[in-house]
């Protein structure tokens, strides 16, 4: 048995429970009820942070230093293998190769048997570029020096023209600066060049043109500086700075980070004023010329990672080469892994930014499929994500195979396909966030199913086709639709309706929606990239509703609203507004305890005798949001601005908030949720929600349908991306993509009615949907 004894991390009560070992433990409830809390923060975190400390101060040094999780007792833990849904990260260098391992071995099978050989593996890798050096090398020897002449040369498969990214950008420059404007007159338009910021007093005190002067009237060197001087020291106001011109300091802070990963008015600024084309010289393969040609029997490595993997594994298996079998034989192995987990469509050279959350799951699980380790604790958040329900009976056989090896599974899942496999069920709940962490159920699924539990009272629950359908109200057309995998999709949106896409992963569901949409058809997308936000944030920062409240305390108060932030000058001095001390004690793990000055609540003393409805502004921010509803809504208290962002808070069921919880603290589901609820304020008529149904409990998906459906009746249209049967029961209208995935994918193989699917039968997913209503 693992025994947890008094877990208290984050919303957890207290909690002791004893999950069996070798065994395939599920972990129910609602979102937010504590399920990550337990598994994640407490039992692996402290697993991890014992085989860390095994190692020795030096060493530790170098790792990420895990905080002893809130827990009284923990016994017979065993090493824990955490397969998570982070995102992988967005480098614009990482590929599915790169993050597999997969192109390290392709690298070295091109290095031993490409024809023309062009040196070492590195010769094959995009983020090594070619060196070469000479000079003159002293050598003593015996009181008398040799001088000899050499020459170093390192041959890299970079390609030299776009740097090994596949892209070129191209900065347009009227989207810089403002001619008519001098640049005291505020000419630069780029995000974060304020006209008080260091950034611009470097420009007007470098002394390399007149700041008075609009840039139109520059001369031809002026222009030249200001746009693209190397970095060269200048003295502004006696402070020593580098200055450089502003297309290279653009390419270093914008253009080297993956757009996705960027905060939403600075990517708008990178779409607007950078293009990114494929590269000329290598065409998009990031290669370097002599790697392009080097190849095996007509095959480059560039061939090789633009395959679809099904293919490559095909091509390698059919290699007969004695002298490099057990490199082949690895290589095979990796790729069928990628085949049995369903990710079989993907190429190697896929950006790893681009791949969705389940999709980045699965490829974290791959190195673990064939390991030889037996006795370790898996630990899995969700990962039927983004399954269609023909691949989630794949994943459970993945999953029985770990345990049947003899190992530990722990898996958070709100799928019953899933559920319906575990050995045993701990069941948390009974709500969420303050109404949760406590432990429900313990036992088998049978006695999940006759339990009153309220994942056992929906554990069983299947949804009807609706018996009227809306009729729309237009269609958006798309034509010609051929990103990544899509063959030449025509295709007629309706509007006005509930539409649900779905199909297999891989079958080029994103790729029509993201990829192939109008550019003036408006759409608001919802979909699954992390939200951004550090400890400081919190629901009430991230969706405005702190500008109202501020203000409305400034006004009953008559101060000032910059007093009612912990950002700013209302912080307690002590811990800057973090509510917490950190300490660093070197090597050992920093220790974090609360503030003994403001008691973690923020905020200094004197802003707390601020009052406005008899509460002050540490109290509002404690309140749910059901209750902060009710005081924002009558009263001395009622601010239409706020209580209209937590009307659409509720609304996505985030009743049970607090506003000021970190939103390092939410799980995947309550972000997803926050999401809908800022883009449900943006004035938009269509919205795209990818796989709403992410981390959402049997019960919320009522809800959500409830949500969708208010949406559809005020007049919007909702295109949903989605694997779960209940929504694909109660669309409207619904477009199946397949029939397979990759290259046996990208074609609509039915559109029509649900009732129509279902009774056709003749797809993967109307012969599901029609199980699963018992058709």
């Amino acid at each position: 048995m693992i025994r947890v004894q008094g877990a208290r991390e984050n919303n957890l009560k207290g909690l002791d429970v004893e999950l069996p070992k070798r065994r395939l433990t599920v972990f129910t409830g609602v979102s937010g009820s504590g399920k990550s809390s337990l598994v994640f923060e407490t039992i692996a975190a402290e697993s991890q942070r014992m085989i860390n400390e095994t190692y020795s101060a030096f060493i530790q040094g170098f790792m990420p230093t895990l905080s002893r999780p809130d827990v009284d007792h923990l016994d017979g833990l065993t090493t824990a293998i955490i397969v998570d849904q982070e995102r992988l990260g967005a480098n614009v260098r990482s590929t599915v190769g790169t993050v597999t391992d997969a192109n390290a071995l392709l690298r070295v099978l091109f290095s031993k048997l490409g024809q023309p050989h062009i040196g070492s593996p590195q010769a094959y890798s995009f983020n090594v570029p070619s060196v070469t050096g000479s000079g003159m090398l002293k050598t003593e020897k015996a009181g008398r020096v040799q001088k000899e002449a050499k020459t170093y040369t390192l041959v890299g498969g970079m390609c030299p023209r776009c740097e090994g990214k596949g892209t070129v950008s191209d900065i347009d420059l009227t989207q810089l600066y403002d001619e008519t404007k001098s640049l005291n007159d505020g000419a630069l338009t780029i995000p974060g060049y304020t006209g008080d910021g260091w950034y611009v007093r470097i420009f007007t005190g470098s002394g390399f043109f007149d700041p008075d002067k609009p840039i139109r009237d520059y001369s031809k060197r002026e222009l030249e500086d200001l746009l693209y001087k190397a970095p060269t020291k200048v003295k502004v106001d006696n402070i020593n700075l580098t200055y450089e011109g502003l297309v290279p300091k653009i390419q270093k802070s914008f253009l080297a980070k993956d757009p996705e990963a960027m905060q939403p008015h600075i990517r708008a600024f990178v779409e607007r004023a950078v293009t990114f084309d494929t590269c000329p010289e290598c065409g998009g393969t990031r290669l370097s010329e002599g790697a392009r040609a080097s190849k095996i029997d007509g095959v480059s490595i560039a061939d090789a990672c633009a395959m679809q993997l099904t293919d490559l594994a095909e091509w390698i298996r059919g290699l007969e080469r004695p002298a490099a079998a057990p490199l082949l034989r690895n290589l095979g192995h990796l790729l069928d892994s990628f085949v049995e987990i369903g990710l079989g469509y993907l190429s190697l050279d896929r950006p790893s930014g681009t791949l969705s959350g389940g999709e980045a799951q699965r490829v974290k699980m791959i190195r673990h499929l064939g390991s030889s380790l037996t006795d370790v604790t898996y630990v899995f958040d969700e990962p039927t994500i983004g399954l269609h329900p023909h691949d989630i009976q794949r994943m459970n056989s993945l999953l029985i195979s770990l345990r049947d090896k003899g190992n530990t599974v722990l898996v958070v899942e709100h799928k019953p396909e899933t559920i319906a496999i575990a050995d045993h069920v701990v069941d948390l709940g009974p709500g969420a966030g303050t109404a949760g962490g406590e432990i429900c159920f313990e036992g088998t699924v049978e006695d999940l199913r006759r339990s009153d539990t309220l994942t056992g009272r929906h554990l069983d629950d299947r949804a009807r086709l609706k018996d009227a359908v809306r009729s729309p109200s237009g269609v958006l057309p798309i034509r010609g639709a051929s990103t990544n995998n899509l063959k030449g999709v025509d295709v007629d949106i309706p509007l006005g309706v509930l539409t649900v896409l779905t199909g297999v992963a891989g079958s080029g569901k994103s790729s029509l929606i993201h990829g192939s949409m109008p550019a003036d058809a408006g759409a608001i997308s919802i979909d699954q990239t992390a939200i951004k936000g550090s400890r400081r944030s919190n629901p009430a920062t991230y969706t405005g509703l702190l500008e109202p409240i501020r203000k409305g305390f400034a006004k009953a108060t008559g101060t000032k609203p910059a007093l009612f932030s912990a950002n700013s000058e209302g912080a307690c001095p002590a811990c800057n507004g973090a509510g917490v001390i950190y300490t660093e004690l070197g090597f050992m793990e920093t220790v974090a305890s609360p503030c003994e000055e403001c008691e973690g609540r923020r905020f200094q003393p004197a802003v707390l005798e601020y009052r406005w409805g008899g509460r002050n502004i540490a109290d509002v921010l404690d309140m749910p949001v059901t209750e902060a509803l009710a005081f924002f809504g009558d009263g001395e208290t009622r601010t239409p601005a706020a209580h209209a962002i937590l009307e659409r808070l509720s609304d996505v069921g985030l009743g049970y908030l607090s506003l000021g919880q970190p939103l390092t603290t939410l799980s995947g589901g309550e972000r997803q949720r926050l999401k809908l609820a800022v883009a449900m304020a943006d004035k938009g008529d269509l919205y795209v929600l990818d796989e709403p149904t992410t981390g959402l409990h049997l019960a919320d998906v009522a809800q959500l349908l409830a949500l969708l459906d208010r949406l559809v009746d005020s007049g919007k249209s909702v295109i949903v991306i989605e694997h779960h049967q209940a929504v694909m029961a109660h669309a409207d209208w619904i477009i199946d993509l397949g029939p397979g995935a990759g290259h046996d994918g990208g074609r609509v193989v039915f559109e029509g009615t649900p009732a129509d699917l279902v009774a056709a039968g003749s797809t993967l997913t109307g012969r599901h949907l029609a199980e699963y209503i018992g058709a």
